[in-house]
């Protein structure tokens, strides 16, 4: 089982969504609009892929913060926008059910070596 964090209309999140349906892998979807994100578990993915992974410079919700937003971006600091704006993760984030497997964003063939 995949758990699948993003946010429902984001085209990479479809990509990602319509892949795993179409290799019949069975996933749970967290909507990061309606469910938010938790510290905790951004903190984990942090401490296995990288903070700088998961936050996503290039979206408008980056963009669009003050300066002082963006200026001395730290672990700690990211996280924290990220928990405030989860549209700034990364998508999507997926996981697999033993906690152990994360991957970020979608490429065809990194999933099909995780989930295939």
């Amino acid at each position: 089982m995949i758990h699948l964090y993003g946010i429902p209309n984001c085209d990479t999140v479809k990509k990602a969504r319509k892949w795993l349906d179409a290799n019949g892998v069975e996933y749970g979807f967290h909507d990061y609009k309606k469910e938010g994100a938790e510290r905790e578990k951004l903190d984990r993915w942090a401490d296995s892929v990288g903070w700088e992974v998961l936050l996503n410079r290039r979206g408008t919700t980056f963009r669009k913060l003050e300066e002082s937003d963006k200026a001395d971006i730290d672990r700690d600091k990211a996280i924290s926008l990220m928990v405030a704006h989860p549209s700034m993760i990364k998508r999507p984030v997926a996981m697999h059910e033993d906690g152990q497997r994360i991957l970020v964003g979608f490429d065809e063939s990194e999933w099909e070596n995780a989930w295939g």
